[in-house]
C-alpha cells in the first residue's frame, strides 16, 4: 500500500521529519512491523541488525619485550533495543562499513594493552584469559556506539624470528618426543609379546593337532590290526573248543575204560582173593576140627561138629563178599545165584574137610624142624566164583 513500509527482520527501519524519537533522537525507531510514512513529508533509512566480522593483526609487546603478532576475529552487531539502535544509527547510518573497522581499532588497542602487562608463556597458556580480559575490557566502550560483541577469538600468536616460542616449548617437545619413543617402544614389545603369542598359541596348536592325529592314527591301526587278527583268533578259538571237546571225550573214555578194567579185571581178582580167603579158613577150620576129632575119636561127634560150623563158614564167606564191591548185573536174578555159589562153596568146603578126615595129622619131624603146611586139595570147582 502506498505510504506503508515494512522493515527487515534484520534491519532497523529509522524515521525522520516527524515528531523526535527517544530522548529526543532526531528519528523515530520501528523494529518488526510496519508503519504509515507520509510521502515527502517523512523520510526512511534502514540500519542492519545482521553479525558483522572484523579482524585483527596487531604487533604487540608483552611484559618481557618480546615482540608478538598477535590475530584474533571479532563477531559484532548492533544491540537490538531502541537506544542501542539510536546509538548506532547516529554514528554508522550513512557509512555502516565503518562499524568494522572502527570496532577493529578499538580492540587493536584494548589488545596491545593487555599483552603489554602480561608473558610470553601466560599468552600462550592462558589465551582464553587474554581473550575474556580484552572483551570485558571493550564492552563499555562498543556499548557507548551502539555495538554489541558476540565473539572474540585470538587465532594466532607469532613471536617471529626470535624462536621464543620454539624454545619455551623446546621442553615439552622433549618430553613428548621421549614420550612418544617410549609409546613407540611399548608398543614395539607389546606388538612382538602379541607375535610371539600367537606363535606359542600356533606351536601349541600344531602339537596338539599332531597329538590328535597320533592317537586317531593309532586307535585306527589298532582296528585294523584287531580286523586283520579277527579271523585267525576265532579260527584258533574254534580249534581250541575242538580241542577241547576232545579232551573231554578222550577224559570219559578213559574213565569207561577205568570202570570196565576195575569191572573186568579188579572186581573179579577181588571176588578170587576173597574166595581163597574163604578157602583158606576153611583149610584151617577143618584142621581144627581134624585135630579135635583126632583127639575125640569121635566121628559122629565130627560130623555134627562140622554140620554146625557149616552156617558160620558160609556166613563168613557172605560177610567177605560183602566187603568187597561186587556189582550185580542181572538184579533179582543175579543175588539169587551169588547166593547160591556162596553155599556152594560151603557145600564144597564141606566136602573137602570129609574126604582129608581119615588122613592122620602129620607130627613134627624128630630134628625139630617146622611142620610144612599141607598143600590143600583142589577139585575140578576149586577155581573162581563166576559172578554174572
Amino acid at each position: 500500500m502506498f505510504g506503508y513500509r515494512v522493515p527487515s527482520p534484520d534491519e532497523a527501519m529509522l524515521i525522520s521529519g516527524g515528531r523526535r524519537g527517544l530522548k529526543g533522537a532526531p528519528f523515530r525507531v520501528v523494529t518488526g512491523h510496519g508503519t504509515f510514512v507520509l510521502p515527502i513529508f517523512r523520510k526512511v533509512r534502514f540500519l542492519t541488525l545482521a553479525m558483522s566480522e572484523s579482524e585483527v593483526a596487531e604487533t604487540c609487546v608483552t611484559k618481557q619485550g618480546i615482540v608478538l603478532t598477535v590475530r584474533a576475529v571479532i563477531a559484532f552487531k548492533v544491540g537490538n533495543d531502541n537506544e542501542s539502535i539510536v546509538n548506532a544509527g547516529q554514528r554508522f547510518l550513512s557509512e555502516q562499513e565503518q562499524m568494522s573497522v572502527l570496532t577493529g581499532r578499538i580492540f587493536s588497542g584494548h589488545l596491545r594493552s593487555i599483552i603489554g602487562s602480561m608473558t610470553v608463556e601466560e599468552i600462550v597458556t592462558e589465551r582464553q584469559k587474554l581473550a575474556t580480559e580484552v572483551l570485558e575490557t571493550s564492552k563499555t566502550e562498543m556499548g557507548k556506539i551502539g555495538l554489541i560483541v558476540d565473539s572474540f577469538q585470538i587465532q594466532s600468536i607469532d613471536d617471529g624470528d626470535t624462536g621464543y616460542i620454539e624454545a619455551m616449548s623446546a621442553p615439552h617437545k622433549a618430553a613428548i618426543q621421549r614420550q612418544a619413543k617410549i609409546a613407540e617402544a611399548q608398543a614395539t614389545q607389546a606388538s612382538v609379546e602379541a607375535e610371539q603369542e600367537a606363535a606359542r598359541n600356533q606351536a601349541e596348536y600344531e602339537r596338539q593337532t599332531a597329538i590328535v592325529e597320533a592317537e586317531y592314527k593309532a586307535e585306527v591301526d589298532r582296528a585294523q590290526a584287531q580286523s586283520a587278527q579277527a579271523g585267525p583268533l576265532a579260527q584258533a578259538h574254534a580249534q581250541q573248543e575242538v580241542l577241547a571237546a576232545q579232551t573231554e571225550l578222550a577224559e570219559r573214555a578213559a574213565q569207561l575204560r577205568q570202570q570196565e578194567l576195575v569191572a573186568e579185571v579188579v572186581k573179579p581178582a577181588e571176588a578170587e582173593a576173597e574166595r581163597i580167603k574163604v578157602v583158606a579158613l576153611a583149610e584151617a577150620e577143618r584142621m581144627k576140627i581134624q585135630a579135635e576129632a583126632a583127639a575125640s575119636h569121635d566121628r559122629v561127634a565130627l560130623d555134627q561138629l562140622l554140620i554146625d560150623q557149616l552156617p558160620q563158614i558160609v556166613k563168613e564167606a557172605a560177610t567177605g563178599l560183602s566187603q568187597a564191591n561186587v556189582n550185580v548185573l542181572n538184579g533179582a536174578d543175579g543175588l539169587g545165584e551169588v547166593a547160591a555159589g556162596l553155599v556152594s562153596q560151603g557145600l564144597t568146603i564141606l566136602d573137602t574137610v570129609k574126604q582129608n578126615l581119615g588122613k592122620p595129622a602129620e607130627r613134627e619131624p624128630a630134628d625139630g624142624s617146622p611142620r610144612t603146611a599141607p598143600t590143600p586139595r583142589t577139585g575140578p570147582d576149586d577155581g573162581p566164583v563166576a559172578i554174572p
